[in-house]
């Protein structure tokens, strides 16, 4: 893709993407128009101008509740597409995404300790969830890591088998820690389900550090993505240092996941659908497709998180079945292609 349609894609998404934060903030159970739901968004952010004609109250609603809601579904759309670029490119396997590895699982793991100890046994303290939530995350990664690692090497096929179990092992264990928490089960079923309801601003700022930081990573190691897909042989004789080029984009990937995750639940297909779609428009290039895939991922949660808050109001479905239902079909399609490609 040559500079002129990189910057008319990067254009359009962006555009895309600023009219979604606009228009997802306007909508909801108190109808406010997109023109003064910008306005006070301008004037909160820049601070150059006043909106003193518009109720008190309903900027409050803007700043203080579907505002904050709106940007954490971007951060956290744009952190999963991220990651799912950069596992499938590292495993060249396009059936890859954040949860391959069991770092979701390691998230959930952490969460549901958090909410028994704090359901069960009256055990609290401010961010709790998302914390252990992450420290779970992070020790899934870890012992997935060590658990693949052979004489100092990470082999492709046993690091997704080591992620397999790890998985298959955590699910378990929050099977049984379900059956502990018994009546008080609900509070774990919602957040496995996945969900962005009675978030604020402190997520995002447990959310954004990981994502820029990581970002700037992922986006430094694209042309390593890049000669990674001829295979690992190939790489090694264009000058890339394999094995510590898939430590750091393995950590960078997982952590960006945890840190999303750990605030929102477990929403799934994201990682799995946006870099296809995104991989049709724009070609392999992981120059381009990193940060177009950060861009429509962060769009996509944007309005999923608007239908699972509307379709039923004033009841809320967890996003992260919304994302199920229109990702399970693109996981069959893909799956369906895979296998007449293997045919053939």
């Amino acid at each position: 893709m040559n500079r002129k349609n990189k910057f008319l894609l990067y254009s359009l998404l962006l555009s895309v993407l600023v009219l979604s934060v606009v228009l997802a903030t306007a909508i909801g159970a108190v109808a406010i128009p997109p023109g003064e739901t910008f306005r006070i968004i301008l004037a909160r952010l820049t601070g150059l101008f006043t909106v003193a004609d518009i109720p008190t109250s309903t900027q409050s609603i803007i700043w203080n509740l579907r505002f904050p809601r709106v940007l954490l579904g971007l951060l956290i759309g744009a952190s999963l597409a991220l990651a799912g670029v950069s596992f499938q490119g590292l495993l060249r396997n396009p059936l890859a995404d954040p949860f391959t590895i069991g770092v979701s699982s390691g998230a959930a793991v952490g969460a549901t300790v958090a909410i028994l100890l704090r359901q069960v046994y009256q055990f609290n303290f401010p961010q709790m969830v998302p914390l252990f939530a992450f420290v779970g995350a992070f020790l899934a990664m870890f012992f997935v890591y060590n658990l693949a690692k052979i004489g100092g090497q990470v082999p492709v096929v046993t690091l997704l088998l080591a992620g397999v179990v790890v998985s298959s092992f955590l699910s378990a264990v929050i099977s049984l820690l379900m059956v502990f928490a018994g009546e008080n089960m609900q509070g774990i079923f919602f957040w496995l389900s996945g969900g962005l309801i009675m978030r604020s601003w402190t997520e995002i700022w447990f959310v954004l550090p990981y994502l820029l930081i990581g970002s700037v990573i992922l986006y430094t190691y694209a042309r390593d993505l890049n000669v990674l897909l001829m295979g690992e042989e190939a790489a090694l004789t264009l000058g890339v240092n394999v094995e510590r080029t898939k430590k750091i984009l393995l950590v960078t990937a997982s952590l960006v996941t945890a840190a999303a995750v750990s605030v929102s639940g477990m929403i799934g297909f994201v990682g799995l659908i946006i870099p296809h779609a995104v991989r049709i428009v724009t070609g392999p290039d992981h120059r381009t497709l990193l940060p177009a895939s950060a861009l429509v991922g962060a769009s996509f949660l944007i309005w999923a998180d608007v239908v699972a808050r509307t379709v039923m109001a004033p009841k809320e479905i967890p996003v992260g079945i919304i994302t199920a239902f229109v990702g399970a079909p693109f996981f069959i399609y893909l799956l369906r292609k895979k296998k007449s490609e293997i045919r053939l």
